[in-house]
């Protein structure tokens, strides 16, 4: 077996084109997160040349693997409303049938949706960004933050829109734009309630 935590970091080129190309569809799609690093600003790059002048940077350890798990113990409990769970469901569903949702135009630039692993995506990224900041409980913004992060690599979009420099990331925007958020009252002893009523629960693994 595989030891735990199990984690899958990558790296794509976006410059170089001879001998690089770009993953399947599905392989992408086991990918939670796909992170745009884009240049440093200014004081970011002076602060590399401060570092890396100096004398070669070590890196030490800041978790160790019982930490983590831990953690993602900690993530996995975080509280996911109902009304939240719906909205992501709803994000998704957009991607495949924008014309639903009021986006009929975005029928001919999305060749394939994003798939179920999106929903779990969406789930798992904005539970672990509400602990982080240290929350018990998601809220609609924490979706809203990874949606771009967990959604956009999934997007297949066709041929025109490719050639309209129409980007991934753009549809995402425009479907959150779209699609109204839930806007339920959060406070602990209506969360207590909630958390007994509407808890989204996903299922247990054998």
């Amino acid at each position: 077996p595989v030891p735990q935590p199990f984690i899958v970091i990558a790296t794509e080129n976006p410059i170089e084109s001879e001998g690089v190309y770009p993953l399947p569809e599905a392989q992408r799609d086991r990918f939670l997160l796909k992170v745009d690093v884009p240049y440093p600003r200014g004081n970011e790059e002076f602060e590399i040349l401060r570092r890396m002048s100096v004398r070669p940077p070590t890196a030490d350890p800041v978790l160790d693997p019982d930490v983590v798990l831990r953690l993602q113990e900690q993530a996995s409990n975080i509280f996911v409303h109902n009304l939240v769970a719906e909205y992501i469901v709803r994000l998704v569903l957009a991607t495949r049938t924008p014309e639903e949702f009021g986006m009929p135009d975005l029928t001919s630039v999305i060749q394939v949706g994003c798939s179920p692993r999106a929903t779990l995506g969406l789930v798992a990224a904005s539970r672990a960004l509400a602990l982080i900041h240290g929350r018990d409980y998601v809220l609609p913004t924490d979706v809203q933050a990874v949606a771009r992060d967990v959604m956009s690599h999934r997007l297949v979009l066709g041929f025109d829109a490719v050639a309209d420099n129409i980007t991934p990331a753009q549809v995402i925007e425009r479907i959150l734009a779209m699609v109204p958020p839930p806007t339920p009252v959060w406070n602990s002893q209506q969360r207590q309630t909630a958390h007994t009523q509407h808890s989204y629960v996903p299922e247990a693994r054998p």
